[in-house]
């Protein structure tokens, strides 16, 4: 079944709630056209093919969706019955193997591991009827992945061209204390709208995201760089010379040189340590200054730049006195030592926020994990602002 592989149809790109606007700003960076914008992501039209350059291209994202059919389905009989007419024999290989993965709100399903068992069969039983043998399945998802998407009555099948989430980078093989998912880590610096010529400080770095993504930005080191499998390889009619044309592009727009200073900073030896690890694995542990010590003794460039804290939260009732001066420090050391910066504080706790001492002239909505969190933009101004 080739031509999925050159037949725009409706793709849904999903990414974690509040990166939309990020993830936006990307696609449409590629030349994409988009046709709705939602909280979890977008919609536009797209070949697989098409999906090839956006799996390898997007930071923000999660999963790339390519629609193969839409139907009614009441119950999970006319599920079935519904996808048994899709021509799986010419998707799937029958020697394969593939996974199911669901979003369902149907009154007729309690769980929705029955509805994955539902999908299944219909694909297995099509191929083995069709092909007198059938593929395996599994929950692995480094090979096929399928996605049923089933809201009342209306229910869509898609492959997932992704496969494992494209949120992760790939590098951090070691995540360190309550480490922040990377494509969160990237949105916070597009909100900066760091230009990736002015420095980019980060204290307090734990394992090292915020600077590796700053590292990565700068090169304009594009997550597929990173990785060598996605579920679009595993589909019938995959090409590899178009997967190889689109990676060597990625590699001849990677920045060498013109790098501005980055520099993160822990006082935890084990952190650095971490940092520089995951550093190492994304290629950029030489566009980092790695410092060990405490976040007031950061070196800070000259400026303009960027300087981002993204500090323990505490928990959310019954603030720790510890915490309220880490946070109260942090204000005045952005107040005397980041003069001509924009700094940025990534906090989940308001009340720790308010101790920074300083006003914010923007806040940014973000969720980190389920919790929800702002970034806080200040202004450093050199001298005295002017009125």
């Amino acid at each position: 079944m080739k031509e999925v592989f050159n037949t725009a149809n409706k793709v849904i790109v999903t990414c974690n709630k509040r990166l939309s606007p990020f993830l936006q700003q990307e696609v449409q960076g590629l030349g994409f056209e988009i046709k709705r914008a939602f909280n979890t992501g977008v919609e536009l039209n797209a070949s697989i093919n098409e999906c090839i350059k956006l799996n390898l291209h997007l930071r923000t994202a999660s999963q790339v969706l390519y629609e193969l059919a839409a139907f009614r389905a009441r119950d999970a009989k006319e599920l079935y019955a519904a996808l048994s007419k899709i021509e799986w024999e010419n998707i799937i290989p029958f020697d394969g193997y593939f996974s199911v993965t669901s979003n369902v709100h149907n009154e007729t399903i309690t769980t929705p591991l029955f509805a994955n068992v539902k999908v299944k069969d219909a694909i297995v039983d099509r191929i083995k009827e069709k092909k007198g043998l059938r593929p395996d399945s599994g929950p692995d998802l480094s090979k096929a992945v399928i996605h049923l998407h089933w809201m009342e009555e209306r229910a869509e099948i898609f492959l997932d061209t992704s496969g494992e989430t494209l949120a992760k980078h790939g590098y951090r093989k070691l995540p360190g204390k309550a480490p922040m998912l990377e494509a969160l880590a990237t949105s916070t610096i597009m909100a900066t709208q760091w230009d990736g010529l002015t420095p980019f400080v980060n204290p307090m770095c734990g394992s090292g995201t915020l600077a590796i993504e700053a590292a990565l930005m700068a090169q304009k080191r594009l997550p597929g760089l990173q990785r060598m499998n996605y579920s679009f390889m595993h589909f019938i009619g995959y090409d590899e010379e178009v997967f190889f044309a689109e990676r060597r592009k990625l590699k001849e727009v990677t920045e060498k040189t013109n790098i501005p200073p980055i520099i993160a900073s822990d006082i935890s030896d084990q952190a650095v340590e971490i940092a520089r690890m995951n550093a190492k694995t994304a290629g950029v542990e030489h566009l980092i200054q790695f410092e060990t010590c405490d976040f007031a003794e950061t070196t800070v460039p000259q400026g303009p730049g960027v300087i981002m804290f993204n500090p323990e939260y505490g928990e959310r009732l019954g603030v720790h006195t510890k915490l309220e001066i880490t946070y109260k420090r942090i204000g005045d050391f952005l107040k005397q030592h980041c003069k001509g910066y924009r700094g940025y504080v990534f906090t989940g706790n308001p009340d720790l926020a308010k101790k920074i001492g300083l006003r914010a002239s923007r806040r940014f909505e973000f969720f980190n994990g389920k919790l929800d969190c702002r970034l806080l933009q200040y202004e450093l101004y050199e001298g005295t602002k002017e009125k």
